[in-house]
C-alpha cells in the first residue's frame, strides 16, 4: 500500500493536480506522516481530501480484516497441530509440559481475541447495514406510542418549575457535593456524573476513524455537503460535533441566549435526570419537581444515533431529525463518535485537551485532518490563552463570597477550604491590578502601565505562590463550582438589578445584599452611557451581570499551570481597576499541539495558502518533537489557465509618486492622493466589482475621510457605487448582498455605473471565508503591507521568545521572520478572495514598492508568484489592466 493507489473514486473526472493531491495524501496516511498540503481555493481541495482519505480508510480496513483472518487461520492451525518439543531440544530450565501449556495458552488467547474482534466487527457492519436499509429496530416502534405525550408533559413540567415558589430545599441543587479526594489518580468521584455521563450500555468502543476539523461551523457544513456529493456518501458513517448552543433543540433552554447559561441549564437537567433515576422506588423529598430534559432519554438517543450513522447529515439536518424523533442532537452525536468513521468538528474540540475529553474524542492511533490551517499557530495560542478584567475578578469574588456565606453551614469542610483558596487567589489577582476586593472596581484608580511577567514572577507578585494551582483546576472540574455559582447568580441576581428571594428570611436577604448592592452599582454606571447607545449598553450589561465570570476564572487558573518558560502574564493597568486586566499569553503553542501529534497515527495540515512553510514547521512541528523524516509536503498550482490571473506590483502611481506605505509615509496627503488616483484609474478600466484592502480600520477611516474632503471619493462614486466593511459581524451578509445586487444591475445597464467598489480591511470580517468570485472580484487591490503593531508588548515578548528558542536562518532572526510571515499570511488570505473556480479570472494589484523585494515575493503562493510582474512606472501596469475590461466584455457577449 506504500505505493499508493492507481485510481480514486470521484464524482467527476478529477484534474491532474487533484489526482496528485489524493495520491500524496494516501501515501502520507499509509506511512503515518505529518503532511503539509497546500491547494489553492477553487481547486477542489475538500473533495480531494474526502476521496483520498476515505479511499485509504476503506483499503486500510480491508487490509486489516484480511490480516486478522490470516492470523486467525494460523492460530487455529497451530492449536490443532501443536506437538510438545522433545526434552533433548529444550534449552529451558522449565519442564516441557509447562512450556507446552504456556504456548498453547498464548495461541488460545490470540485466537479468542481475534474471534472476538471479528464478531464485533460483523455485528457493527450488520447493524449499520440494517440502519441504512431502514430496517425497524425493536425499540423504535415501542417508543413511538407514548413519546409525544411524555415530551409534552416534561416540557410543561420544565415551564412550571420556573414559576413555582422555591423553598430553601430547592437550593440543594446549588450545593457543591462533598469533595472526597485530591488524589490525581482517581478518575471518578461521587460527584463525577458530569454532563458527559450517559448510559453505559449506549457506549461503544472506537473504530478506526478520521477526524476532520476546520475553523467555523459554516466551513464544516460546506465540507459535509461535499461528502454528500462524493461517491462515499452512502457507505460512510459521519457525525458532526458542535456546541450545545448550536445543537440544542429545547426551546426553554435555547431562550437563555448565552452559551454559558445554556450549558449550565443543560447540565442541571442532566443531573436531575440521574437523581430521578436514583430515586425510583424511594419517597421523594418535599418541594417542587425538578425539570429534566424531555429530549434526553436512552431510547430516543439510541434511535437518533443510529439515524445519524446511517446517513450523512449536516447540523441543520440533525436539528430537524432531533425534533422529529424527540431526541437531543448534542448527546446523540457524542454517542455516535465511537462507531463513526468520519468525525467533523471545530478546532476548539480537537486542539483543546479538556474539550476533546468532554466530547469523547480519542486520538490514539487515529487520523486527524486540520483544514484552513494557515493560522494554526495563532489558533492554538488563542485557545490556550486566558484574560480576566478587574471587573470580572471583583464580581467573581463578590459572588463566591455571597455563595459561601449563604451555604456555609451546608458545605463540607474540604469545599469550604477550596472556596477560601479560590477567594484568596482572586484577591491576589485584584491586588496585582492595584485594587481591593469588596470595593467598586470602577471607582478604584490605578497607575496606568503594562507589565510582562513570567508565570513564577506573577505568582510571587500576587502573593499566591503558596497555593497549589494544580489542585484548584481539578477541584473546579470535579466540583462543578463554576456551574453551581452560575445557577446561584442566575437565581438570586436575575438581571443584576435586584435579588428576589421568595419565602426567604430577613437573614437570607442580608446575606445577599452585598451582591445586590454591588450589582446595582455596576448597573447604575452602565446607565450613564450615551443615549444613542443606551439600549445596546443596557442589553450588554444585562448579559454580563446575569452570568458568573467563574468559568473565565477557571480558565485563567488552568492557564497558570503551563510551564514557566512557555507563557507570560501581561498585567495591564488602565486607570481604573475595572478596566485593567491580567492576561495569560501562550508563547509556545507546540507544547499543546505535541499531544495531538504524538497520539495520532497521521496528521494532515491543509490550507489554500500555507506559505511560508519553513517557519511553520520550525515553530509547530520541530518544537513539538517531530523529526524531519516524518514530515511530508505537497503543494500544487491552480487549475486556471495562466492568462486568467494578472498579479501586479505597483512601485509608483500615475503621477510618478513612489508608493511607500511605511508608518512614517502613509499618512501624508500626497500618498493618500496618489492612492485615490490609482483606484480611480482602476475603476475606469475594470468593470464589475473591485475590492480594496487597507492595512487597518484606523487607516481606512483616515484615508476615506481625506478623499471625502478632497473630492476624490465623489469622483470614485461617479464610476462605482462605494461600500464599506461594516463594524458589526451581523451586518456583513447584508452589505455583501447589496454589493452583489449592485454589480448585477450595473452589468445589465452598461450606460450607468461600471460596478461597485468595496473598502475592506486585512484581517477583518471580509478578508477570510468570503468569496468574491466572478464579477464580484474582477480586481483586488492591496494598499500597503499589513505589518502587525511592533510596539505591542505581547508581540515583542513573542519575538523575544522565538529569538531565544528557535535557530536563526538566512541571517534573519526568528522574531523578525514572525512579523514578515504574519504580514504575508494576511496578504495571501486577502488576495485569495478572488479566483474561486477554473473559469474565473481576476487581477491583483499590490500597491507598495516593498512587494518587489525578492524575499517578499517568495512568500506569495507559488501559483501567484510565478505570474507576478513588477512595474516601476504606472503606464505599463495600466495597459495590462485594460485587458481585463476586454476579457469581461467578451465573456458577457458570449454568455
Amino acid at each position: 500500500m506504500e505505493t499508493g493507489r492507481d485510481t480514486f473514486p470521484f464524482p467527476y473526472q478529477p484534474y491532474n493536480i487533484q489526482e496528485q493531491f489524493m495520491q500524496a495524501l494516501y501515501i502520507a496516511l499509509d506511512q503515518g506522516k505529518v503532511g503539509i498540503f497546500e491547494s489553492p481555493t477553487g481547486t477542489g481541495k475538500s473533495l480531494s481530501l474526502i476521496c483520498g482519505a476515505l479511499s485509504w480508510l476503506t483499503d486500510f480496513e480491508e487490509k486489516r480484516k484480511q490480516e486478522s483472518a490470516a492470523l486467525l487461520h494460523e492460530g487455529e492451525a497451530a492449536l490443532s497441530t501443536f506437538t510438545a518439543p522433545s526434552s533433548t531440544s529444550s534449552s529451558s530450565a522449565e519442564p516441557d509440559w509447562i512450556t507446552d501449556f504456556v504456548q498453547k495458552k498464548a495461541d488460545r488467547d490470540l485466537v479468542s481475541k481475534l474471534k472476538d474482534e471479528e464478531l464485533k466487527r460483523k455485528k457493527r457492519e450488520e447493524r449499520i447495514e440494517m440502519i441504512r436499509n431502514n430496517v425497524q429496530l425493536k425499540y423504535a416502534m415501542k417508543r413511538k406510542s407514548c413519546e409525544d405525550e411524555e415530551a409534552i408533559k416534561l416540557l410543561q413540567l420544565s415551564k412550571e418549575e420556573q414559576t413555582e415558589p422555591q423553598g430553601d430545599q430547592e437550593d440543594e441543587e446549588l450545593i457543591i457535593a462533598e469533595y472526597e479526594s485530591d488524589d490525581e489518580s482517581k478518575t471518578r468521584t461521587r460527584f463525577s456524573a458530569t454532563e458527559e455521563d450517559n448510559d453505559d450500555d449506549l457506549v461503544e468502543e472506537h473504530v478506526m476513524k478520521i477526524y476532520y476539523c476546520s475553523r467555523t461551523h459554516s466551513q464544516l457544513a460546506q465540507f459535509v455537503h461535499e461528502v454528500q456529493k462524493s461517491p462515499f456518501s452512502k457507505d460512510i458513517s459521519l457525525v458532526t460535533l458542535g456546541s450545545r448552543q448550536n445543537l440544542c433543540i429545547n426551546d426553554e433552554v435555547r431562550r437563555l441566549g448565552s452559551s454559558q447559561r445554556i450549558n449550565d441549564r443543560c447540565v442541571e437537567m442532566q443531573k436531575n435526570k440521574h437523581e430521578k433515576q436514583n430515586e425510583d422506588g424511594v419517597k421523594r423529598k418535599r418541594g417542587p419537581a425538578k425539570a429534566v430534559c424531555p429530549y434526553n432519554k436512552p431510547s430516543a438517543l439510541q434511535q437518533m444515533r443510529d439515524d445519524v450513522l446511517g446517513k450523512v447529515h449536516d447540523i441543520e439536518q440533525m436539528m430537524k431529525l432531533g425534533r422529529e424523533t424527540h431526541s437531543c442532537p448534542y448527546y446523540a452525536t457524542r454517542l455516535s463518535v465511537p462507531p463513526a468513521q468520519l468525525v467533523v468538528l471545530p478546532y476548539q474540540m480537537l486542539l483543546h485537551e479538556a474539550t476533546r475529553k468532554a466530547a469523547g474524542v480519542q486520538l490514539k492511533g487515529q487520523v486527524v485532518i486540520i483544514d484552513e490551517a494557515h493560522n494554526l499557530s495563532d489558533t492554538l495560542s488563542c485557545i490556550h490563552s486566558a484574560e480576566l478584567t478587574g471587573a470580572q475578578l471583583c464580581r467573581a469574588h463578590s459572588q463566591l463570597t455571597q455563595y459561601s456565606d449563604r451555604y456555609k453551614s451546608r458545605l463540607k469542610a474540604k469545599n469550604v477550604m477550596y472556596i477560601k483558596q479560590i477567594l484568596f487567589v482572586v484577591e491576589g489577582l485584584v491586588r496585582v491590578l492595584g485594587g481591593k476586593v469588596g470595593q467598586n472596581p470602577q471607582t478604584q484608580t490605578t497607575q496606568t502601565g503594562t507589565e510582562m511577567l513570567t508565570i513564577n514572577s506573577f505568582l510571587f507578585k500576587a502573593q499566591i505562590d503558596n497555593i497549589n494551582l494544580f489542585k484548584l483546576p481539578r477541584y473546579f472540574e470535579k466540583s462543578l463550582i463554576s456551574r453551581k455559582l452560575g445557577g446561584f447568580v442566575e437565581k438570586y441576581a436575575g438581571s443584576g438589578v435586584s435579588l428576589h428571594i421568595q419565602s426567604g428570611s430577613n437573614k437570607e436577604n442580608r446575606r445577599t445584599e452585598g451582591l445586590n448592592r454591588y450589582l446595582q452599582t455596576l448597573q447604575s454606571n452602565q446607565n450613564t452611557a450615551p443615549v444613542s447607545a443606551a439600549d445596546e449598553q443596557g442589553s450588554e450589561a444585562e448579559k454580563v451581570l446575569s452570568a458568573s465570570p467563574m468559568m473565565q476564572v477557571e480558565g485563567f487558573f488552568m492557564a497558570l499551570t503551563n510551564r514557566n518558560t512557555d507563557g507570560r502574564v501581561v498585567v495591564q493597568r488602565q486607570g481604573t481597576v475595572s478596566e485593567s486586566s491580567v492576561k495569560f499569553l501562550l508563547l509556545n503553542p507546540a507544547v499543546h499541539f505535541a499531544q495531538v501529534l504524538k497520539q495520532c497515527r497521521a496528521v494532515i495540515i491543509a490550507g489554500g495558502t500555507m506559505q511560508p512553510v519553513s517557519d511553520f514547521k520550525q515553530e509547530l512541528l520541530f518544537s513539538a518533537g517531530v523529526g524531519e523524516e516524518r514530515i511530508t509536503e505537497f503543494s500544487c498550482g491552480h487549475v486556471i489557465p495562466p492568462e486568467n490571473i494578472l498579479p501586479l506590483v505597483l512601485c509608483s502611481g500615475p503621477s510618478g509618486q513612489e508608493l511607500d506605505f511605511t508608518f512614517q509615509s502613509r499618512d501624508t496627503p500626497r500618498m493618500m492622493d496618489e492612492t485615490g488616483r490609482i483606484l480611480s484609474n482602476i475603476c475606469n478600466v475594470v468593470p464589475g466589482g473591485v475590492v480594496c484592502f487597507f492595512p487597518s480600520y484606523e487607516y481606512s477611516r483616515r484615508i476615506v475621510s481625506h478623499w471625502e474632503a478632497s473630492g476624490a471619493l465623489s469622483r470614485l462614486a461617479n464610476k462605482k457605487k462605494i461600500f464599506q466593511e461594516p463594524k458589526k459581524a451581523n451586518q456583513v451578509e447584508q452589505v455583501l448582498s447589496e454589493f452583489s445586487r449592485c454589480i448585477q444591475r450595473c452589468a445589465a445597464d452598461p450606460g450607468g455605473l461600471t460596478g461597485a467598489l468595496l473598502f475592506s480591511v486585512v484581517g477583518g470580517k471580509m478578508s477570510e471565508g468570503i468569496n468574491f468570485s466572478d464579477d464580484l472580484g474582477r480586481c483586488v487591490v492591496m494598499v500597503g503591507m499589513p505589518y502587525p503593531n511592533i510596539k505591542s508588548p505581547e508581540l515583542q515578548e513573542k519575538m523575544s521568545y522565538l529569538d531565544k528558542h528557535l535557530p536563526h536562518n538566512g541571517g534573519k532572526s526568528p522574531g523578525q521572520a514572525l512579523i514578515e510571515n504574519q504580514c504575508m499570511k494576511a496578504v495571501n488570505q486577502s488576495i485569495g478572495r478572488a479566483i474561486r473556480h477554473r473559469g474565473d479570472y481576476s487581477c491583483i494589484v499590490l500597491c507598495d514598492r516593498r512587494y518587489a523585494r525578492p524575499a517578499t515575493l517568495s512568500k506569495l503562493p507559488k501559483w501567484i508568484k510565478d505570474r507576478t510582474s513588477t512595474h516601476t512606472t504606472f503606464g505599463p501596469a495600466f495597459a495590462a489592466l485594460r485587458k481585463v475590461r476586454a476579457r469581461v466584455r467578451s465573456s458577457r457577449t458570449l454568455s
